[in-house]
């Protein structure tokens, strides 16, 4: 079946009784990862991988049933367009030398983001995807190679559930793993704050804002953050001079001249002259709140870093 109807069931429970929400959604067909249709992949012969999980390019659609789907369907070829999007973007921007492995996989809309609730529904789904795939490329693709695990956005909260369940000799493999565009509270043996530049087995991450009040919701506070500039942990000022928007031609625009330092206080990266008026996230963002940004800023400090943490990694 193309679509299956399925019952979603989320349970809270109180003093005296058991509280349910369930929602009916279809659903897309599962992903094979053993179809290389399901991946896009760049084999550059390297002695290392990135395995990049991508943010929310999906909007709630309706089917022709008219029923309306929260879900990517990895098998249709105009909802497999922007994910494509995403993933050729970041190999071109950011893998530089090393193989690179992005699965497609059933993330949830956009929309499922604008009520917790839902969103803690439905991303299971997504979650057990790229936990195929993740399983798959460990198998089939890595070959023991150490490998970089990054992600953005909703991919990045994916990447941090991966990098907890691993088991002890895949994480020992593990180059750095880049948790883009989230906060993260949570404590674990896997995660492990990068300090500098070039430390490994460790988890990169940032969340930019011109200032506190652009915060979104839920992300006001993160125990580990660094600054991707000058790749310090401290509120040490950075200066960052590249092209504001991703969605121009470089060639006609005027690069920004910016500062960014990291506020110790709430793990948030702040940002000031960035003049750019494109980024606005829709239905969740706000004025002020750079995450649509946060890989095209630091494009090239990031590719430079990946590679500069692979080869440290390898000697």
């Amino acid at each position: 079946m193309k679509y299956l109807l399925v019952a979603l069931v989320a349970c809270g429970l109180c003093a005296s009784c058991q509280k349910k929400m369930v929602e009916s959604e279809w659903i897309p067909a599962v992903p094979d990862y053993k179809d290389s249709t399901q991946w896009y992949i760049t084999n550059r012969d390297a002695a290392a991988d990135v395995f990049y999980i991508i943010s929310t390019e999906t909007g709630d659609y309706m089917l022709s049933t008219g029923e309306t789907c929260h879900y990517a369907d990895t098998h249709n070829d105009s909802l497999r367009a922007p994910l494509y999007g995403e993933m050729l973007g970041v190999d071109t921007l950011l893998s530089g030398r090393l193989n690179y492995y992005s699965p497609y996989y059933r993330q949830c809309s956009l929309q499922s983001f604008e009520n917790d609730s839902v969103a803690a529904i439905r991303m299971p789904l997504a979650l057990d995807d790229v936990r195929q795939a993740f399983a798959y490329y460990l198998a089939h693709y890595n070959h023991g190679r150490p490998f970089i695990l990054a992600g953005f956005s909703q991919g990045a909260h994916i990447m941090m559930e991966l990098l907890k369940e691993m088991n002890e000799d895949t994480f020992q493999r593990m180059i750095a793993a880049y948790a883009i565009g989230i906060s993260v509270t949570e404590t674990h043996p896997h995660i492990v704050a990068a300090k500098g530049a070039d430390d490994t087995g460790v988890t990169i991450c940032y969340n930019s804002v011109r200032d506190k009040d652009c915060v979104m919701r839920g992300w006001e506070k993160s125990n580990l953050a660094i600054n991707p500039v000058n790749w310090r942990t401290d509120s040490t000022m950075a200066t960052l001079i590249t092209e504001p928007s991703p969605l121009l031609p470089v060639s006609e625009q005027k690069k920004d001249t910016m500062t960014i330092h990291l506020d110790t206080a709430t793990g948030l990266l702040m940002v000031e002259g960035y003049t750019a008026k494109d980024y606005m996230l829709p239905l969740l963002g706000i004025e002020g709140n750079y995450h649509t940004r946060e890989i095209w800023l630091y494009r090239q400090q990031l590719q430079e870093n990946m590679e500069l943490r692979a080869n440290r990694f390898l000697q």
